[in-house]
């Protein structure tokens, strides 16, 4: 699959698109408190999606890696679970001191956006804060390196230097490009790769999403054959924004 370059319409219903789901996405973090269940969030996610005549791009998806259709609207990660976290199957309720993941991808008039973000329910331990912390900042830099001449490995380069060595970044995933399928080119790597990987162009939209963890990033993939986790057990983060390379710098499609 070749790199994209995406039409001035196509950019506006991203515009559009990105900030449907960060109004999805606002609303279901409110949501991460205790007693309220990964189902009473992925409920809502249907019902807004439903509200705003989006499409729910996981549910039913099945990517090389799983044996199944994906079963929910949104993947719900808590605490040692990093990504792709079922919310549907074995609802689990949340407690005071959870670190809590939300991804959702939506379909808006034919075309893709994602995001995820990762909040905390209630009071948290100070290294469940500082993990939150560091994700947001090496998200922040990572898209302030995706400019336009550069090429995808400056984006690991800048989530490298954000994060400190007493934390880990997963390897095992990466962002990808987006808009008219839920993964497209380039691969975004969140660390600095021996290939320098694609020049990013205007025009090119992609979904930087680093993943962090508060200690190694050794992953297992739980018998759902979807949920990954740290194999140490250690806190995970995840964090993720779809950008617009643009002449003039890095534009969050997805923003609040």
């Amino acid at each position: 699959m070749a790199v994209t370059i995406k039409t001035e319409a196509d950019i506006a219903i991203l515009r559009e698109g990105g900030k449907i789901l960060a109004t999805i996405l606002n609303e279901l973090e409110t949501l991460v408190v205790p007693g309220n269940t990964t189902l009473d969030v992925d409920d809502r996610a249907m019902a807004l999606i439903e509200e705003y005549q989006v499409e729910p791009m996981t549910l039913g998806y099945q990517p090389r890696f799983a044996a199944r259709p994906y079963p929910a609207s949104t993947c719900i990660s808590i605490n040692d679970e990093i990504v792709h976290g079922i919310p549907n199957e074995e609802p689990t309720e949340f407690i005071t001191g959870d670190v809590v993941s939300i991804d959702l991808v939506i379909g808006y008039q034919g075309l893709v956006v994602d995001s995820a973000r990762t909040v905390g329910c209630g009071e948290l331990s100070r290294e469940a804060s500082e993990l939150i912390k560091v994700t947001k900042q090496a998200l922040s830099a990572a898209i302030a390196a995706a400019e336009a001449g550069k090429h995808v490995v400056e984006i690991g380069r800048a989530v490298e230097s954000a994060v400190p060595q007493q934390f880990g970044i997963i390897d095992s995933f990466c962002g990808h490009g987006v808009g008219y399928d839920l993964h497209e080119d380039p691969q975004v790597p969140n660390f600095v790769t021996s290939d320098k990987g694609a020049k990013l162009e205007p025009g090119m939209v992609i979904a930087i999403e680093p993943m962090i963890t508060a200690g190694g990033i050794a992953i297992e993939i739980l018998e759902d054959g979807y949920t990954a986790v740290t194999a140490d057990g250690s806190l995970a983060a995840h964090m993720e924004h779809t950008v617009l390379i643009t002449k003039d710098g890095p534009e969050i499609l997805t923003m609040r």
